[in-house]
């Protein structure tokens, strides 16, 4: 199936002041949810991170719907700015199951019932009873966003996209609670580009994103708080020696 050539926007289109508003909102919601975290953390790659970030903590029912209304809110903001048109949204097993169900029910909510969107999620491993086979929910169809946490190697991402094109449907972007904006790779060995770059390089579909790295720089930078404000120089060091080149040259 032939998707349309992607431009990269996931920070970009958001220029707007009332949207780096909702970005920056966003950092300080998961750094009070305890979602977002600073110290020292060995990421999957093998690097030293300053900073950790896990949306699997986003699991009490006032912050699950608060954490929606951000999805929303950027999607309805991609939308509008960029005319990208969606019909329905994909969650891949097993955190994207929950995030894209509640965006579907914030999506509902913001628009007074206007934009209520099916949803549906893939199963680990095919059911051979009942309804069975791989996919539950709406059966997908028309232009799909696949809702998830981050991207790290894009392979969740890749079987998505995958599924949707398998029933004809059409993959029209990803959309993600943080882009790290680093290169891929390991400790010693980087890539050219970041992970959510590379989806866009071969997919040829938008990777947008509620919030960035360079989001978690600024929020540290204004804060007043010196519990939060120390780990300001570790973050922007993180960015200098594995941030995408593009953030750094």
């Amino acid at each position: 199936m032939k998707r349309l050539k992607s431009t990269r926007f996931s920070n970009g289109y958001q220029n707007g002041a009332n949207l780096i508003k909702l970005r920056q909102d966003f950092i300080r919601f998961a750094i009070e949810s305890g979602v977002l975290l600073f110290g020292d953390f060995t990421t999957k790659a093998g690097r030293q991170s300053p900073y950790f970030f896990n949306a699997g903590l986003f699991n009490r029912g006032a912050t699950l719907m608060r954490v929606a209304q951000f999805y929303a809110k950027t999607l309805m903001a991609a939308e509008r700015e960029r005319e990208l048109h969606f019909d329905m949204l994909f969650g891949p097993a097993y955190k994207g199951i929950t995030l894209a169900s509640a965006t579907a029910a914030a999506l509902a909510a913001a628009s007074a019932g206007e934009r209520n969107i099916g949803f549906a999620y893939n199963r680990k491993e095919a059911k051979d009873h009942g309804e069975g086979g791989l996919l539950v929910g709406a059966p997908l169809a028309g232009r799909v966003v696949i809702v998830d946490d981050v991207i790290s190697a894009g392979t969740s991402v890749n079987e998505s996209v995958r599924l949707i094109e398998s029933v004809n449907a059409t993959p029209a972007a990803v959309l993600i609670a943080l882009d790290r904006q680093e290169r891929g790779g390991n400790a010693t060995q980087l890539t050219e580009r970041s992970a959510a770059a590379e989806i866009e390089a071969q997919l040829h579909i938008p990777v947008l994103s509620i919030a960035s790295l360079s989001d978690i720089l600024e929020v540290l930078a204004q804060t007043q708080d010196p519990n939060l404000r120390q780990h300001a120089d570790a973050v922007a060091a993180y960015r200098e020696r594995y941030g995408a080149k593009e953030l750094v040259a």
